[in-house]
């Protein structure tokens, strides 16, 4: 994502250029740059202070480039790993912004898919969701290979790791997994490597929180 200038306008504004690992054939090529058109297609329906503004997206090099607001602030994943675990109020704060941006998603047909800290912008006064690159339009063309896990394995809802389709409700599990995650400063479900991690939420109770509190 780069930092970039909008000449017409005269403000400042985000780009994020789609980055293909070399190696992949024409195929995967234009399946990840329609993956990037349909995000950009995805937020720019949602009109939200807790969403961030796509602007336009155009086409550099081959690749699309997507030109979205600028959120100054650092991720909620920064502050977690700056701070450990966040304090109960604040993370109910973020939280309550977090699903007001949600029901105006879904009440659009949209399902985030990726829900994570990472994916949460924290600005002076606003708490902004970002990055919706493998949000599904309902009814839209699925771009993914059978078989391929499409999400952050600690945020995904049991469901979807087995294979289901995405919903508003696994969005809802991907959010208490990061409120989880922002309150005991580690996730819910964890594991060496990606294969651990979806064993243990498959398979296991979540570690018992210990700072949550009230929450």
């Amino acid at each position: 994502v780069w930092l970039g200038h909008d000449e017409l306008i005269d403000r400042e504004v985000a780009v994020k250029e789609l980055l293909l690992p070399p190696g992949m054939d024409e195929q995967e090529r234009a399946v990840s740059s329609q993956r990037a058109i349909r995000e950009a297609r995805a937020a720019g329906r949602l009109n939200h202070p807790g969403i961030v503004t796509v602007h336009d997206v155009v086409e550099h090099n081959g690749a699309p480039m997507i030109v979205m607001e600028f959120v100054r602030g650092g991720s909620l994943s920064d502050a977690i790993q700056a701070q450990g675990g966040l304090p109960v109020e604040r993370v109910a704060h973020i939280g309550l912004a977090i699903l007001d941006a949600l029901r105006v998603a879904h009440q659009a047909g949209i399902v985030h898919r990726d829900l994570k800290p990472a994916n949460v912008l924290l600005a002076e006064n606003r708490v902004v969701l970002t990055d919706f690159g493998i949000a599904k339009l309902m009814g839209d063309v699925q771009l993914t290979q059978s078989g391929m896990i499409v999400g952050s394995p600690a945020y995904l809802a049991p469901e979807v790791a087995n294979g289901q389709p995405s919903t508003p409700a696994s969005d809802l599990w991907s959010l208490g997994a990061l409120l989880y995650t922002a309150v005991e400063g580690r996730p819910p479900f964890d594991g060496p490597d990606v294969m651990a991690t979806l064993a243990a939420l498959l398979t296991k109770d979540p570690h018992p929180p210990v700072r949550a509190g009230r929450l």
